[in-house]
């Protein structure tokens, strides 16, 4: 599909109702822009756009979609997929200035904010006030938008959930320009289809969103973390079907092995807690007293040791637990600042499964001839895995990704995983979405992107576009 190249005419136009300040144009336009987190995609945009009210959104679309411009929305550009990455070149959106928290409604247990809120402002203003949003992606420095584009997920999903579960309500601008109101404060909404939630995950390919009503819990008052080594991962990973179906519910259980961990000390420049064995599951619990908390874990670990864990070690201070989950929130950046280029993984499999997913990827860096990294989420299958390029030349690297990739999707499906768990499709994974899905399911989505956006001027590449 052709669209049309942004001119001195576009950008004239474009500044009659946005200010100058906030729009960058050609030689100005910041190398940030052209990529995201870890996508080897590089793209320019012609044109970037601050903007500050989803009125400005809607007259930006109204005009893309006038001109056949492609659009491209933006938030804090954190994402692993290349979702934000303008293939088109065109007009680019930047959320990031529509970062205002707009009311605390306690009686509706309601936040109501712009897309531009990070993840942790929101967090760090409900604690303030008592309360708890539960979603904990690992990047804290993505924008809420980002989160709703790719219904986000993170360590506490085994227990809480993931984002869409706590999207109340949405405003979005659709393709047109047309703003919308989908769903609310209401608790329970059966009225007509569900198309709030159809926007959330769709990786700003249906919609821009530009106001979210978010649904928060009241703020457990304590928790207390385990640390649990084993002798080998399959122990640890085959205890965790038996903790799912004790009466404990952990919030977050992650699993991790000995390589992962000394990346992680490199990187930050300090020892973790622990260092006898070669894989540790690492167990979250919180409640409102010690006592309740106690009861829960107790239960685990007595499951753990007799499943052949090492010890148990308990980490009830604030200090003790945040020097363990400091060096788990790292593992990425350590993992990137150890190689010259990497790309990522982040299927999710059937719990049951995980360890036979751990097990193929050994077998496969051994038999690729390729350093690969991984942990994940044991809690609910989701596996995160970084294939490291190192000192490979650009022609042997896409070679070894290409394989690397292809191999560990198709096992993905033979054990009856997805794709993506948390960080979506974008621009970088959709062969890899086309392959693991029915053609009816695939025409069906693109049916969907069609009714929402006729032109395809939104995101254009992204989840199942060519």
């Amino acid at each position: 599909m052709s669209y049309k190249t942004i001119d001195e005419n576009d950008y004239k136009a474009i500044l009659s109702f946005i200010a100058p300040e906030r729009v960058l144009y050609q030689d100005n336009i910041n190398e940030e822009y052209s990529h995201d987190e870890l996508s080897s995609e590089k793209s320019y945009p012609d044109i970037v756009v601050r903007v500050q009210s989803a009125q400005e959104v809607s007259k930006l679309m109204a005009y893309a979609s006038e001109h056949n411009i492609a659009v491209t929305p933006r938030g804090a550009g954190t994402g692993l997929v290349g979702a934000s990455v303008a293939v088109e070149h065109g007009l680019m959106i930047d959320m990031t200035l529509m970062n205002h928290i707009l009311e605390l409604d306690e009686e509706n247990l309601t936040l109501t904010v712009e897309p531009g809120v990070l993840l942790m402002e929101i967090a760090a203003y409900v604690e303030e006030r008592g309360f708890f949003y539960p979603p904990d992606p690992g990047e804290k420095s993505a924008t809420i938008g980002g989160n709703i584009s790719t219904n986000a997920g993170g360590m506490r999903a085994v227990k809480y959930g993931v984002t869409r579960d706590y999207v109340r309500g949405l405003e979005v601008v659709l393709a047109d320009g047309t703003i919308l109101e989908l769903g609310g404060k209401v608790v329970k909404n059966s009225s007509g289809y569900a198309i709030k939630d159809m926007v959330i995950g769709s990786e700003g390919t249906l919609a821009i969103v530009t106001k979210a009503i978010l649904k928060l819990l009241p703020l457990p008052k304590k928790n207390v973390s385990l640390l649990i080594p084993y002798p080998t991962l399959a122990q640890a990973i085959g205890t965790v079907p038996l903790i799912i179906q004790s009466k404990a519910i952990p919030t977050a259980i992650e699993f991790m092995e000995r390589e992962v961990i000394l990346d992680a000390e490199k990187y930050l420049g300090k020892r973790f807690p622990d260092n006898q064995a070669d894989a540790y599951l690492l167990l979250k619990f919180d409640g409102n007293t010690m006592e309740e908390i106690a009861s829960y874990y107790d239960d685990t670990a007595q499951i753990c040791l007799e499943q052949g864990a090492i010890d148990i070690l308990i980490a009830d201070t604030d200090e003790r637990s945040e020097s363990i989950w400091k060096a788990r929130g790292a593992f990425l950046e350590a993992i990137k600042s150890s190689t010259t280029a990497m790309d990522e993984v982040d299927v999710v499999v059937p719990r049951s499964h995980v360890n036979d997913f751990v097990e193929f990827v050994h077998g496969l860096q051994k038999e690729i001839g390729v350093r690969i990294k991984l942990f994940g989420h044991a809690g609910d299958g989701n596996l995160h895995v970084y294939i490291l390029r190192d000192d490979l030349s650009e022609d042997d690297w896409h070679k070894v990704l290409d394989r690397s990739m292809d191999r560990m999707y198709e096992k993905a499906r033979v054990l009856q995983g997805q794709v993506s768990g948390e960080h979506g499709i974008g621009l970088a994974k959709r062969s890899y979405l086309k392959q693991s899905l029915p053609p009816e399911n695939i025409a069906l989505m693109q049916r969907i992107k069609k009714a929402f956006d006729p032109k395809n001027i939104l995101n254009p590449h992204k989840v199942c576009e060519d």
